[in-house]
Order: C-alpha cells, then sequence, then structure tokens
C-alpha cells in the first residue's frame, strides 16, 4: 500500500506548502493553509484511473427502503416534529448550542429513550465514564442494558464500530474532540474536523446506523469549525437560550429530511430538559401592568407564542445614548429606534434604551417590531397599554405597518389565554378582535395617546 505523508493548501488560491505557515506567500491570506492528505507514488489520476469500476445504476422504482425502520423516536414529541418524525436511519445529525446549555443532557435522555428497544452507543471524548454514568444516573437512564458507552478520541476506531453495525444510533460527544491517526495537527483543527467526520458519515451511511455529532460554537454563535461540516450532515439543529434559566429552544436551521419551520421549547428540571407544554402561560404567569410592558403574539417555527417584551427609557449621563437588547437583534432596535423619531414626535436621541425579551427567547419574527416601538414608546411616555392587549406587525422605514404571517394562529393562541383584542396592521385578515392600524403614528396616538 502506498505510503501518505500530508501537505498544506491554500483554501484562497490552492498553493500548497510542505509546512503549515501563517500567511500564504502566493496570495496574502492569513490562516488559510488546511492540512491535507497526499500519496507519496502514483499521481491520484493515474491510480483512480485504474481502479475505476464503472457504476450500476439504480431506478426509483427498483429502490426498496425499510419503511419500519426509517426513524427512530427521541420520546420528545416536539424534538421529532423538528427533525421531521424522529432521527432518520443512516442520517447524521449535528447538534450545537452554547457550553452548559444542556446537549449532552438532552443526547442522554434521547439516547436512554431509544436504547428501550434498539442498542445505541455514547461515545464520549470529553467525559470519562465516570462523569457520564453520574449524569445518566440523574436521568434515570440506567435501567437498561441497550445502551453502551465507549471514551475515545480516535475517528477511525469509532467509525469501526459503527461499521460493526451492532448499534441503531451512535451518539459522539463532540466532533471537534476526534482526531485521525494519519492527520499530525491537533484535534478541532480544520483538517481533523473535516476528515474525521467525512470517516463517520461514511460508516453511517453504509451501515444504516444515524449518527448524532455534538458541535462546539464560537463565541459568535457560529458553529466552530469549517463550514463544509454543516454541508456534510444532514440535519443541523441549533440549541438556543440562557444557560443559567429561561426556555432553551431547539430549531434546525437545516434538514434534508423535514421542515425547518419547527421549533422544541424545553425548561431544565432536575431530572433533566422536559419539553414545556404550554409556554404562552408560563412566560406571562408573572408579568406586572406597567408602562414599558407589551405582549408580543410572535410565532416559534410553527408554534404560535406569546411573550412579554419590556423596555426601560432614562435621560443619558453621557453624550452617546446607550441602546441594549436582550433577546432582540440590535441593529433592528436602532432601525425602529430612528424610525420612532423620525416619523413620530417622540424625542430619544438623549435617552438610554433597554429591550428584553423575558424567558431568555431569541426572537427572529419580523412581526415583533410594532410591540418593540410600542414598549419603548409606553416607557418613555409614562403610559401603559390597555388591559388585554396583545401587539404584533412589521414596521417599515417610512413608518408604515406591514401585515405577519400566520395571523389567524396568532389570534387563537391570545384567545385562548384570555386577551381581549390584538393591535396589528389594519391589512390584516378582517376580524374583530383586531384593531388595526394604518401606520406606526396612528397606532401609537390610539392606543397610547401619544403623539
Amino acid at each position: 500500500m502506498a505510503k501518505t505523508k500530508s501537505q498544506f493548501v491554500c483554501q484562497s488560491c490552492g498553493m500548497s506548502y510542505s509546512k503549515w505557515t501563517g500567511r500564504c506567500d502566493n496570495c496574502g491570506q492569513w490562516n488559510a493553509l488546511v492540512e491535507q492528505l497526499i500519496d507519496v507514488g502514483k499521481s491520484a489520476i493515474a491510480r483512480s484511473s485504474e481502479n475505476a469500476k464503472p457504476l450500476v445504476p439504480q431506478t426509483m422504482q427498483s429502490i426498496i427502503v425499510d419503511s419500519k425502520k426509517t426513524r427512530l423516536l427521541t420520546g420528545f414529541d416536539d424534538l421529532d416534529a423538528v427533525l421531521g418524525g424522529g432521527v432518520l436511519s443512516g442520517g447524521v445529525v449535528l447538534l450545537a448550542g452554547q457550553p452548559g446549555i444542556g446537549k449532552s443532557t438532552l443526547l442522554m435522555q434521547m439516547a436512554s429513550y431509544i436504547s428501550r428497544d434498539e442498542p445505541v452507543l455514547y461515545a464520549s471524548g470529553e467525559e470519562s465514564a465516570a462523569q457520564v454514568k453520574s449524569r445518566a444516573t440523574r436521568l434515570g437512564a440506567v435501567d437498561t442494558d441497550k445502551l453502551h458507552f465507549v471514551a475515545s478520541t480516535s475517528a477511525d476506531d469509532i467509525a469501526a464500530t459503527i461499521h460493526s453495525g451492532k448499534y441503531q444510533l451512535v451518539v459522539i460527544d463532540s466532533i471537534q474532540t476526534l482526531a485521525m491517526a494519519d492527520i499530525t495537527s491537533a484535534p478541532g483543527t480544520v483538517s481533523q474536523i473535516t476528515n474525521s467526520a467525512n470517516v463517520v458519515i461514511r460508516a453511517a451511511k453504509e451501515s444504516g446506523a444515524a449518527v448524532v455529532l455534538v458541535g462546539h460554537v464560537t463565541k459568535e454563535g457560529s458553529i466552530a469549525g469549517p463550514k463544509v461540516l454543516e454541508h456534510l450532515v444532514d440535519v443541523v439543529l441549533q440549541f438556543e437560550g440562557d444557560r443559567y434559566g429561561g426556555f432553551k429552544v431547539v430549531r434546525a436551521i437545516k434538514n434534508r429530511y423535514g421542515s425547518t419551520n419547527e421549533a422544541a421549547i424545553f425548561e431544565m428540571v432536575d431530572s433533566g430538559l422536559r419539553v414545556v407544554e404550554n409556554p404562552s402561560a408560563a412566560l406571562l404567569a408573572e408579568r406586572q401592568d406597567a408602562d414599558g410592558s407589551v405582549v408580543l403574539a410572535t410565532i416559534e417555527g410553527t408554534r404560535p407564542l406569546l411573550v412579554e417584551i419590556q423596555a426601560l427609557v432614562n435621560s443619558t449621563n453621557f453624550g452617546y445614548p446607550k441602546r441594549t437588547a436582550s433577546g432582540f437583534d440590535l441593529n433592528r432596535l436602532n432601525l425602529l429606534i430612528a424610525v420612532l423619531e423620525q416619523r413620530t414626535k417622540l424625542k430619544l436621541s438623549d435617552k438610554d434604551i433597554y429591550i428584553n425579551v423575558v424567558g431568555g427567547l431569541k426572537l427572529n419574527d419580523p412581526a415583533a417590531d410594532l410591540a418593540v416601538t410600542m414598549a419603548i414608546a409606553s416607557a418613555a411616555a409614562g403610559r401603559r397599554l390597555a388591559e388585554g392587549v396583545v401587539v404584533f406587525g412589521e414596521v417599515g422605514l417610512g413608518g408604515e405597518l406591514r401585515s405577519a404571517r400566520a395571523s389567524d394562529c396568532r389570534i387563537a393562541e391570545a384567545k385562548k389565554l384570555g386577551f381581549s383584542h390584538a393591535i396589528a396592521p389594519s391589512s390584516t385578515t378582517k376580524n374583530s378582535f383586531i384593531r388595526g392600524a394604518r401606520d406606526l403614528r396612528q397606532a401609537l396616538v390610539d392606543h397610547l395617546n401619544t403623539t
């Protein structure tokens, strides 16, 4: 067998080097060199020509799918919905989230549930057997003899174990700790992550075992490692929320076998993670009716959700006012403040403004614009919104209000919790529950008595 060695190839211009350097001399890019394996002997083209064999294609009618073992249920109905009906056999799922958010807890609970009927392997490169046993005991995952554990950082060994075909589900915690023996770079580097993921995914496809990979995230919140990792896997799940409390949301940002519009909402308890059955009621349970407080009817995936938006407006003590947002995009907040100043008579240029989404949720819904602006106006003017009111709608740069998707679902959720009416754009579906407004100025004048 031909010997192998590695070279370092620039990802910008393709220039190769025998050793790693911080800067590519050819194109000038920094940190663009990635280690790649090469063979010594015949060229790759010559070997591929000698060893190549014609492929035998199949027709779509001739492909047989075993429908009985297509999906593995996780034990959480909402998580099954996010995955498109469960974990697909032979599929590879990447679960990423902040440290301490609960990734290992969720996967241990899922592995324990599946191991009641199918053999499951939990492979950890970060924790010892005693640490994992301690968590499994706390979560009640030690009552089955089909849940097996290995502590290894060898991608080759784990891939060989998957190839054996003994397990229907393999959990690997985490992909950033795996390393291949043929590559000299440290675990977590681009070359190790890419090649380790490739051998694991190839083993999963050939054996039919479902694989769940745990992924680390950077301080910016993106998945650590090369972007190609997200392209290689079938499903990418993002675990979001506050690690110290509040609700935690699992949503799919990529799903080859299902929708990316679903979301599962969890809360952490002593016995592990559990699905929140009625998150709207839980989020509003401790709400106090005060100025700066507005209830938003939003959509998490396909689920309607009522959440409280809080605003605090204070005179600044510095030359440049401070804008802070928790759970809401700061750039969007600055835009909405500019619209408020330009399209209404509110003067906010000398005010510190703070926005908080209660419950630790992160809003990506454009229909949150109207609720945020009304909360700011309410806090600035010291006027409360009427009781029993929910708000939703998108705000344009001209101050106009634009309709939101799934307005009927938002209205139904508000009625279920006893709200009397909603403030929404006039273009929204005609409904006696809605008190419409054409633009932001009209909404503030009619409901906050501000000009």
